[in-house]
């Protein structure tokens, strides 16, 4: 596994873990519709593209002709 795959992982569980324990905890209801659903569409989409390597936003921005970094930084 590469560092990028790691930190989508890991993301994607963070982002899932805190809206389970904000429900947990009564600070948020999620079973109701509500705007938190795409938090958790976007977490778990991190979460799995980490083991996949399937993203959903990396074929829309490719379509666009967005071009793929060539260095290792994520600064470059």
């Amino acid at each position: 596994m590469t560092v990028n795959q790691f930190v989508r992982i890991i993301a994607g569980f963070f982002i899932m873990t805190s809206l389970v324990l904000a429900h947990v905890m009564g600070q948020v209801d999620m079973s109701k519709l509500s705007w938190l659903w795409f938090t958790a569409f976007v977490g778990a989409n991190l979460f799995q593209s980490g083991f996949t390597k399937f993203c959903p936003l990396d074929m829309i921005l490719k379509k666009l002709g967005v071009k793929e970094s060539t260095g290792n930084s994520c600064c470059a």
